[in-house]
C-alpha cells in the first residue's frame, strides 16, 4: 500500500466531518478515526456531545452496541485456539440454559406462542455465524409481536430473559442477525468461570493497552459519554438524556454491552491487521485470524437486509445493497470490491446507536465512525460514514 499522505487524508476527511455536523439535518457529533498497522493517521471530532452542550472530543465515551461483537467472538476464537470450546459441539456444554429454548413457530388464536423442541442443539459456530436461531425485536416481526404480547424483555436491559427467548428457527437453517453473540459469551463464561468483562479485560484490554472500555464505566468515562439522540420524522435530533445501556448489567452481553472511545477500538482494528499481535501480547494466533476473517455460511445462508420493524430503533438497513456478503467470526464480509472502494475479502460491522467501522487487512488499514442517533441506519451519519470511507481509499489512491 502507498503511504497515504497526512495532509491529504485529513483535509478529505475532515470535510465529511465537518458536513454531517451542520445544518437542519446534521448529527449532533461525531468522532473518526483512521488507522494503519502501526498508528493512527487520521483523528476527528466535530460537533457535541449532546446538543447545545459540550463539545465532541476524540476521549468522548460512546456506547458502541454491537461493535461489542468482535470483541467478544475473538474471547470465544481464544477458547478454541486452547482446546478448550469445540465449536460444534452442543452450545449447552457450555452454556446448559441454551439447551432449554424450543422453537416458536407461531402463535395460538388465543396469542400464545406456540413451541417444539428444536431438531438439533445449537451450536458456538452457529451462534458466531448468525444461524443459531436467534433474532432482535426491532429487527424480526415475531420478537416484536413476544415483546409487545408477552414481555419478553429489550435487550437493552442486560437481564437473562432478554437472551433466553425462543428460537426463530430450527438452529443452522438460515442466516439472520440476533442475540446469538450474547450467548457466545455465556458460553466463554461457562469455560473460563469468569464474567465476560473480566475475560475481555484479561485477555483482549490489557494486551492491547486498552483502558477505557467496559461493561460499567468509571466515573471519569460517565462524565465524557456522548448522549444519544433520537431523529424524529421531520429530520431534527431529541437528546434522549434518560436512554443508556446499563453499568453493572445482570448480564456482560457480548453482543452489544460496552462503553468505550474510539482511540481505544482503534487497538482492536490494529491486533486484526497485525494478525493478532498487541504492543503487549498476542492475543490470537495469524493462523487463527487467517480462517476467522473469511466468510464461513453454507449457502443458500447469506447476509440480508435487516428489515426495520421498531422505526425507532431501526430504518430498514443494509451494507452496500445488491452486493454479495457472507459472515465470518464474527464479521460481515463483502465479497466484491464496495463502492467505497473497500476491496473484496474485507470485514466489518456496525453498532444500534449508528457507529460503523471496516478491517482492510489486504491494505492494512482500517477505521472507525462514531455517532449516537437512533434509529439505526440514519440517514445522514450512515451516509456520513460511507462518505467518510470512500474519502479514506480516494487519498490512498491519489498518495
Amino acid at each position: 500500500m502507498k503511504d497515504i499522505i497526512t495532509s491529504d487524508i485529513q483535509s478529505r476527511c475532515d470535510a465529511v466531518l465537518k458536513e454531517v455536523t451542520r445544518g437542519a439535518s446534521r448529527v449532533p457529533g461525531v468522532v473518526a478515526m483512521v488507522t494503519d498497522r502501526r498508528q493512527d493517521i487520521y483523528a476527528g471530532s466535530f460537533g457535541e456531545r449532546r446538543l447545545g452542550g459540550d463539545p465532541m472530543t476524540e476521549d468522548t465515551v460512546f456506547a458502541i452496541f454491537s461493535t461489542t461483537k468482535a470483541i467478544a467472538g475473538t474471547t470465544a476464537l481464544q477458547c478454541v485456539e486452547e482446546g478448550l470450546l469445540d465449536l460444534d459441539a452442543p452450545a449447552r456444554t457450555y452454556a446448559p440454559a441454551i439447551g432449554e429454548l424450543q422453537v416458536i413457530e407461531g402463535f395460538d388464536a388465543d396469542g400464545s406462542p406456540r413451541l417444539r423442541a428444536p431438531k438439533t442443539d445449537v451450536t458456538t459456530r452457529q451462534l458466531m455465524l448468525h444461524t443459531a436461531g436467534f433474532g432482535y425485536d426491532f429487527f424480526n416481526e415475531v420478537y416484536k409481536r413476544m415483546a409487545e404480547e408477552h414481555g419478553q424483555p429489550s435487550v437493552v436491559t442486560a437481564s437473562r430473559a432478554a437472551i433466553e427467548t425462543p428460537l426463530l428457527f430450527d438452529p443452522g437453517t438460515k442466516w439472520e442477525y440476533g442475540t446469538n453473540i450474547d450467548w457466545v459469551g455465556q458460553v466463554v463464561e461457562g469455560i473460563r468461570g469468569k464474567r465476560l468483562g473480566e475475560v475481555m479485560r484479561e485477555r483482549v484490554f490489557d494486551p492491547l493497552g486498552m483502558d477505557e472500555i467496559a461493561f460499567t464505566r468509571t466515573p471519569a468515562m460517565k462524565q465524557r459519554t456522548a448522549t444519544i439522540h433520537a431523529r424524529e420524522d421531520d429530520g431534527g435530533l431529541t437528546p434522549m438524556d434518560g436512554f443508556a445501556l446499563p453499568d453493572n448489567p445482570d448480564v456482560d452481553m457480548g453482543g452489544h454491552g460496552l462503553y468505550g472511545t474510539v482511540p481505544e477500538y482503534m487497538k482492536f482494528i490494529r491486533m486484526w491487521l497485525n494478525d493478532g499481535d498487541g504492543p503487549q501480547g498476542r492475543v490470537l494466533k495469524p493462523e487463527t485470524v487467517d480462517w476467522a476473517v473469511k466468510g464461513a455460511l453454507v449457502p443458500p445462508q447469506k447476509v440480508t437486509m435487516l428489515p426495520g420493524v421498531i422505526p425507532s430503533l431501526s430504518n430498514d438497513a443494509e451494507f452496500f445493497p445488491g452486493l454479495e456478503k457472507d459472515w465470518s467470526y464474527t464479521f460481515m464480509v463483502n465479497d466484491a470490491e464496495a463502492p467505497t472502494g473497500r476491496p473484496a475479502g474485507s470485514i466489518g460491522w456496525a453498532g444500534l446507536a449508528n457507529s460503523y467501522y471496516w478491517i482492510d487487512r489486504q491494505n492494512g488499514i482500517g477505521g472507525y465512525w462514531a455517532t449516537q442517533i437512533l434509529p439505526f441506519g440514519d440517514g445522514v451519519s450512515f451516509p456520513g460514514y460511507m462518505d467518510f470511507e470512500s474519502a479514506v481509499y480516494a487519498a490512498m489512491k491519489s498518495a
